[in-house]
């Protein structure tokens, strides 16, 4: 039997964040291939959600050979003793201590702790049931018996890209295949590991593609971590090769970790033909997880410090231990309308400037103006949100009010006070 516990997941088809359409959009709009993304996003044979597990226990693997006077009462027999079977090996496990002093409780509070059976394999017979199942016990109602309480390890989200080779073909997300359902099937109450599965439904097939996993240039990852709320990526691979339809099938399963796809282990599977590919693939499932999981006990898990935006270091205002020269007419510069406006003198000061940026183009026309200041000595988009408002952080030699002028004189329309300022056209970007 396998068995396992968590406090919560992470895999509620609900829960990740996906990025916005506009972006998706707005970038493809700007590298002009606008019609390559609706081709690429239409279709309805997509989306896996997986199986969230967060509230229940799990014991598997419960094997059940039961005869009776009839098929309904064999299996119903079968089903009460996986019952009794899960439970004594779940509150062994949890207490470290022999089945046999697992306390022996009356079918009605079984009944009330069990949430669902999970039929793994089952042979029905006219006065016999022979199965393989599994049980799920409630985690409110079985926790209190168990002792059970207080957070358990896990490990920072990582990001499941899925990635198959059948056929000389790689999938991912780009339509549903049995190893995407695979790891949608999978129940993650046994692993420490926090996966953040993605359903490959939406745009999930233009981000998540084989090609992706492929890809080391930090910038892009950092960008897609953020949207689904992740901190790194790993990437389960599975080499399919079958020796005609139909017949047996090797299957060398590949755990890879981050964008330089590092490998963590391997493990090569075999079937004895098609029917039993789908638990083939659940079982190279259970391997990986197996493998992630040693990874993470040995500290070779951990996140990749170059996909952390790293934040600006803090300026420090200089003071000078001398008296300051004589104030001297502070010089000015044209503007158009033959006016003039202060070149900015003084402690340096970093803003946080919020502009629209509706496409690409518009987030360097903006840090363009914005450069072209006197007195700024910096000015980068560190939030990017191409069809929404992009984050500016700006270092200039001045105070608010000369900043804010300056922008003004650029033609910016200017909102906010102190360092947090929001600038945008009067009908534009």
């Amino acid at each position: 039997m396998a068995l396992g516990f968590r406090r919560h997941s992470r895999q509620k088809a609900g829960v990740k964040r996906l990025p916005r359409l506009p972006l998706i959009l707005g970038l493809s709009a700007a590298l002009g291939v606008g019609g390559a993304v609706y081709a690429q996003l239409e279709g309805a044979d997509r989306g896996v959600p997986p199986i969230d597990s967060a509230s229940t226990f799990e014991v598997t693997n419960v094997e059940i050979d039961v005869s009776a006077p009839s098929a309904d009462k064999a299996r119903e027999e079968g089903w009460r003793q996986a019952q009794a079977k899960a439970w004594r090996a779940l509150w062994a496990s949890t207490n470290k201590r022999p089945q046999s002093e697992a306390p022996a409780l009356p079918e009605s509070v079984l009944n009330g702790m069990v949430s669902g059976i999970v039929i793994e394999q089952e042979q029905i017979g006219p006065k016999r049931y022979i199965a393989t199942l599994g049980v799920l016990f409630d985690r409110a109602r079985t926790g209190q018996l168990l002792g059970v309480s207080g957070p358990v390890q896990r490990s920072a989200p990582l990001l499941v890209v899925p990635v198959m080779l059948t056929g000389s073909s790689f999938q991912s997300f780009e339509s549903r295949n049995e190893w995407q359902k695979a790891w949608a099937r999978f129940r993650t109450g046994n692993s420490p590991v926090d996966y953040v599965r993605p359903t490959g439904a939406g745009i999930d097939p233009l981000l998540l593609n084989v090609a992706q996993t492929r890809r080391p240039g930090r910038g892009w990852w950092r960008l897609l971590l953020d949207q689904y709320g992740a901190a790194d990526v790993i990437v389960p691979e599975v080499h399919l090769h079958r020796l005609y339809p139909g017949g047996p099938a090797t299957a060398t399963f590949t755990a890879r970790q981050g964008p330089d796809n590092r490998i963590l282990g391997r493990v090569t599977l075999k079937a004895t033909g098609g029917a039993t590919i789908a638990r083939l693939l659940d079982e190279g499932v259970r391997r990986l997880d197996q493998i992630y999981t040693q990874a993470l006990a040995a500290g070779a898990l951990s996140p990749d410090p170059s996909l952390i935006v790293p934040e600006p270091p803090p300026i420090e205002e200089f003071v000078p231990e001398t008296p300051l020269a004589p104030e001297r007419p502070t010089p000015t510069t044209p503007l158009p309308g033959g006016e003039t406006t202060p070149v900015p003198t003084g402690a340096v000061t970093s803003f946080s400037i919020q502009v629209p940026t509706p496409d690409a183009g518009a987030v360097s026309r903006a840090e363009l103006s914005v450069s072209r200041i006197r007195g700024v000595t910096s000015a980068l988009t560190t939030s990017l949100a191409l069809g929404g408002t992009s984050v500016m952080r700006v270092t200039f030699a001045g105070d608010s009010d000369a900043f804010r002028q300056a922008l003004e004189a650029q033609g910016w329309q200017v909102s906010g006070s102190g360092s947090s300022l929001r600038i945008s056209r009067g009908g534009g970007d």
